[in-house]
């Protein structure tokens, strides 16, 4: 990337969904300058299903597309820019992360939350696409009350599939699940299929796919085709749930944050991803629930923890690694009593050679991530930093008369 060519933020913001706009809120009421570079239209799939009803806040439920679009108005009323590019590749490896989009785009920040969101595995069946949220679905949880009293229809025979249709027979007046294999085989495990065969509201179609999906405006029939006689049927129903997996959108991220093997990224709870200074929010994140109130919170954490990240780097930057005279620096813990004891000593070595060596105090429990990274795992410890670089390390149990051979060893550069 040429310098000149880059635009550089405080926070870039991979994906404009819940999670990423929740992010950018967060992060541009902070006064951190934030961009978020979206392939679409800002919203995910939220911005692209026509009701919730379990968002709070909303009785009666609100439009997706409505609740996205303020979702972006109110990030952008606190100067979050939303940019639509698509991300083509990024690079961590540097104090600035880096990141470049489809459309040329070339920008930098100190701090990157991931929120590429995931989409619904799809089967690419005739009428699947055009009947997309008019009876097709593929969250139980989100549309389960659209179809009470209704007769539905489940691909798949997994654990989540077998398990969303249990949860669609509290609302269905029937759940006909199509299963490719023989009679009383399903993917799902043995606790999970026992509770299904014995549930009065599940139905069954074995050895068996489905076709197409047929509708005028809305879902009215599915055609069946028997995998053993080839014999095609139809059969009415008002609603299919399709239920075979999910696709993170993290092509675009191989090699450079950690991933588990389906493709989610690895993110804690602070949604701290593999690489310093990178978070990770909403559906791309390897997580229990996928849901637009899950992936708001995600974004207001990460952004959270991304703004807590770039004010410690500033200042330990300024304070530790910027200075042309020596620094020492004491990670110590309120917790710890050999530290409260050792650290008027500190202080009276410190004040002794003002002017020569400097003083800074890091709590190791407020500031994990710095304690971590130079390898402090106990308190009190010492590092002597000159000219942004580790030249002494003094390890509790010590004296003062210790370390102060070792900060007049610093000081003389011997």
């Amino acid at each position: 990337m040429a310098a000149e060519d880059m635009k550089t933020y405080d926070v870039i913001i991979v994906g404009g969904g819940p999670a990423g706009l929740s992010a950018a809120l967060y992060a541009s009421r902070s006064k951190l300058s934030t961009l978020v570079l979206e392939k679409a239209k800002p919203g995910g799939q939220a911005g692209t299903t026509e009701w919730l009803e379990n968002y709070p806040g909303f009785p009666g439920g609100v439009k997706g597309p409505e609740l996205m679009e303020h979702f972006a108005a109110q990030a952008r009323e606190f100067g979050a820019e939303i940019i639509k590019d698509d991300v083509a590749s990024v690079d961590f490896s540097g104090e600035k992360k880096l990141v470049c989009t489809a459309g040329g785009g070339q920008y930098s920040a100190s701090a990157v939350i991931l929120c590429p969101g995931a989409e619904p595995r799809t089967l690419g069946l005739p009428g699947e696409r055009e009947l997309r949220g008019k009876g097709v679905s593929y969250c139980a949880t989100c549309d389960g009350d659209f179809f009470t009293d209704l007769d539905i229809v489940v691909i798949g025979n997994g654990d989540a599939a077998v398990e969303e249709a249990m949860y669609l027979t509290r609302f269905a007046e029937s759940v006909t699940m199509i299963v490719v294999h023989d009679e009383g085989i399903l993917d799902a495990t043995a606790v999970i299929r026992d509770r299904a065969f014995k549930n009065p509201k599940m139905k069954w179609v074995w050895n068996s796919v489905v076709d197409e999906i047929r509708g005028d405006g809305i879902v009215e029939s599915v055609i069946i085709r028997n995998l053993k006689t080839n014999e095609r049927t139809e059969l009415e129903t008002n609603g299919v749930f399709v239920f075979v997996g999910t696709v993170p959108n993290t092509q675009f991220l191989s090699g450079a944050v950690e991933m588990d093997k389906r493709g989610y990224i690895i993110a804690n709870e602070q949604m701290e991803t593999s690489v310093d200074g990178v978070y990770c929010a909403g559906d791309a994140r390897v997580k229990y629930l996928r849901q637009v109130i899950t992936a708001a919170a995600d974004g207001a954490i990460a952004a959270v923890a991304a703004e807590k990240y770039i004010h410690e780097e500033e200042g330990f930057r300024e304070m530790v690694l910027a200075p042309a005279s020596p620094v020492m620096v004491c990670f110590w813990s309120p917790t710890s009593q050999e530290s409260l004891d050792f650290m008027p000593a500190v202080e009276r070595i410190a004040e002794a050679r003002a002017g020569s060596l400097n003083l800074v105090k890091i709590d190791i429990y407020k500031n994990q991530r710095i304690a971590g990274r130079y390898e402090i795992s106990a308190a009190p410890s010492i590092l002597f930093f000159n000219k942004g670089q580790v030249c002494e390390r003094v390890q509790w149990p010590t004296t003062e008369e210790e370390l102060t051979l070792v900060a007049d060893r610093v000081i003389s550069g011997k």
